[in-house]
């Protein structure tokens, strides 16, 4: 790859995309790419990062293959790729019928020169099998701070692009994102062996975001949140942390006359979906949302974004006011600000650290597993069962299960439906008369095989797949045929992963506590990162120049004396402030507004130990037959906490009066407290 001359990349960009010149870094990220060098870009929101791809891929022999982590942003790219004539496709789970063949036919043959999908699409064994035999010259990795510190146990299959990536042999990649540390870009870099150099990054700094941090107590905030609203023309969106928040705010903005709706990820696809045009189409006015509503929001005329409740980071708190103002108007950030929700974004963290003995668990249950299957060291799993099992949530054991992977102790090799349903639109005889008499004796067996009641049939797989001359594949394809023909609804559940055991590797003694380690080290980060929010919020110096440092943008110091950025703002530092201070001029602090943030209540009352020891003995009666150890410090600082873990869940243990005790108190106080009580009464 020699490169692409300077004035063809003009032309692409005119006659292609119809823009007269590049914007700040997309000329640099292309040539760069053109020349051969994997580059990691990193622009503000908004500022054309997805064109460094898109025209790259026009001037590259064979297929840009692009991962992404939402389907709302893939389905955009291609809407506005095929407005630009450019051949673009996805591989997705709103495919029917035959249309994921179509699309792996047109790769192929070179007419598809963008393929768009998920990262948990490489976990299709069938998926990489096709990647292997199509040339590929790029991997596009939209999000790409997933990788890094997001992706531990946000999409846990990104931290497997690396590996994919070199097991693939792609040549050449595009890490884009708008949001990035110096550990993180450092960290990205080395994974993808992409050079210093090749690193572009165009500043982090939106001057036409005004940043304003209110400090409130609880029982105003409702009131302040409506004051900001009703002074503030146009769309914008209300963050909260908790669902039941997101619902009981927006009621209150109803009943004072304001056009608000809730978004959580508790609602429905289609509910989630047709909120979301709503506010894109000006039908709605405030989303009143978590942080499920965001990522695929290109909504280029939000006005404000307010955080009613602490984001859970700054890296978040980024992410979400960089939804406002991408039109490049004026637009309003505010942070409704005390200490009260602290407690609440730490338990999300607390909560998502497997324990031990659950990490134990598994690895027993795999070590059976190879046992049980020693002739081949298979192992099948579903995620729910086998998250009610060991007491791990389903995020987190993901996250688990790709460590694993990284380790190489599991290996996957391909994924199934465990449960097909079908729902016949016509008598069985006539479906089975439209066919010639090979095919009618394969869709008499598979009805043979299904249990009808009333209106559905329950397809038995290992009753089927007896006879070895019928292949599971081939009784998938005439399934979704029928379907396509609007002969039958069809309808799976029940995902299982099939993984290859590699019995050297799960032997290592270690194992275990390395695991374990790689949990607490990262519940540690998270929750510093939640006290350097605290401090971003409470600082005496400019807000908009210590969230631009923080992202390692130098715009405010490039006419300072000179020195690097590091000789006087450290990321990882308890201090935040600067030893220079320059000034935005468009934040609360430089308009002289400094908050000092507390606690509604001076201090929050603890119950007495004989309180919390009744809850202990309480717990452990509801549990004591449910369970082969006993229970865990952990467990009994969850219960107080009132988190909702598997194990809790499948026992009814909310109904007890002592869950959620000491909610309204931080983790580690709880612990602390409990940790005597619990050496009590285990003596």
């Amino acid at each position: 790859m020699t490169g692409t001359p300077s004035n063809s990349l003009q032309q692409s960009l005119k006659t292609t995309f119809g823009f007269d010149a590049f914007r700040e870094g997309q000329q640099q990220t292309i040539t760069q790419l053109l020349a051969g060098h994997s580059t990691l870009s990193i622009f503000p929101t908004g500022s054309g990062k997805s064109l460094c791809y898109q025209l790259t891929a026009l001037h590259l022999p064979h297929l840009t293959l692009v991962v992404s982590p939402l389907l709302a942003l893939i389905k955009d790219q291609l809407a506005f790729l095929a407005s630009k004539g450019i051949k673009a496709a996805s591989i997705d789970s709103t495919l029917k019928g035959n249309e994921a063949q179509t699309v792996m036919a047109g790769v192929r043959s070179g007419d598809i020169k963008v393929l768009m999908v998920s990262v948990e699409r490489f976990k299709n064994e069938r998926f990489r099998q096709f990647i292997e035999s199509v040339p590929v010259s790029m991997l596009v990795v939209d999000e790409a701070h997933c990788i890094s510190e997001w992706g531990h146990n946000f999409r846990p299959d990104y931290l497997k692009l690396p590996s994919y990536c070199q097991a693939l042999k792609i040549p050449l990649v595009l890490l884009l994102t708008a949001t990035a540390r110096r550990k993180v870009k450092q960290d990205m870099a080395a994974k993808f062996a992409i050079r210093h150099e090749h690193i572009v990054q165009t500043g982090f700094y939106r001057p036409n975001l005004d940043l304003s941090v209110l400090p409130v107590t609880q029982a105003n905030k409702n009131k302040q949140l409506e004051q900001i609203i009703m002074a503030h023309q146009g769309a914008g969106i209300v963050y909260v942390t908790l669902q039941h928040s997101a619902e009981t705010v927006a009621q209150y903005l109803t009943q004072q006359g304001i056009n608000a709706c809730a978004y959580h990820a508790g609602f429905d696809s289609d509910t989630r979906s047709q909120i979301q045009q709503d506010f894109m189409n000006g039908k709605i006015q405030v989303i009143v949302a978590t942080i499920a509503f965001g990522m695929g929001i290109d909504k280029s005329d939000i006005r404000f974004i307010i955080h009613y409740d602490l984001p859970k980071s700054i890296e978040n708190y980024s992410q979400e006011i960089g939804r406002a103002g991408r039109d490049g108007q004026p637009s309003q950030c505010f942070t409704l600000a005390n200490l009260d929700g602290l407690n609440t974004v730490e338990n999300f963290v607390y909560g998502d650290t497997p324990e031990f003995t659950g990490i134990e668990m598994l690895l027993n249950t795999i070590k059976s597993e190879a046992i049980t299957s020693a002739y081949d060291s298979k192992w099948e799993l579903q995620i729910l069962p086998l998250s009610n099992a060991i007491n791990i949530k389903q995020l987190p054991l993901k996250t688990l299960l790709v460590q694993l992977e990284l380790a190489g102790v599991i290996e996957p090799q391909y994924a199934y439906f465990a449960d097909f349903k079908i729902k016949l639109l016509a008598p069985k005889a006539e479906i089975i008369n439209r066919f010639n008499e090979q095919r009618k004796d394969l869709l008499q067996r598979i009805f043979n095989a299904t249990e009808f009641k009333k209106v559905w049939g329950s397809l038995n797989f290992d009753t089927l797949l007896q006879d070895t001359s019928i292949e599971r594949n081939r009784v998938i394809a005439a399934l979704e045929y029928l379907q396509e023909q609007q002969l039958i609804v069809l309808e799976t559940k029940g995902i299982t992963e099939v993984f290859k055991i590699n019995l050297n590797e799960l032997a290592d003694p270690s194992l275990c506590q390395t695991l374990c380690t790689y949990f607490k080290d990262n519940e540690e980060k998270e929750i510093k990162r939640i006290a350097a929010l605290v401090r971003f919020f409470q600082l005496d110096t400019c807000l908009t120049v210590n969230l631009a440092r923080y992202f390692d943008d130098t715009v405010f110091d490039r006419n300072s004396s000179g020195n690097n950025i590091s000789d006087f703002y450290q990321l990882d530092s308890k201090d935040l402030t600067t030893k220079s201070a320059p000034q935005c001029g468009h934040c609360s602090v430089c308009r002289g507004q400094v908050a000092v943030l507390e606690h509604s209540q001076a201090q929050i009352p603890w119950p007495s130990d004989e309180m919390l020891k009744q809850g202990m003995l309480e717990l452990t009666q509801r549990l004591k037959d449910k369970i082969n150890q006993p229970l865990s410090l952990e467990s009994y600082c969850r219960f107080f906490t009132g988190m909702t873990v598997p194990l809790f869940g499948r026992n009814k243990v909310r109904q007890l009066s002592a869950f959620g005790l000491c909610e309204k108190q931080r983790y580690q106080a709880i612990r602390d407290r409990i940790t005597p009580l619990f050496a009590d009464i285990n003596r």
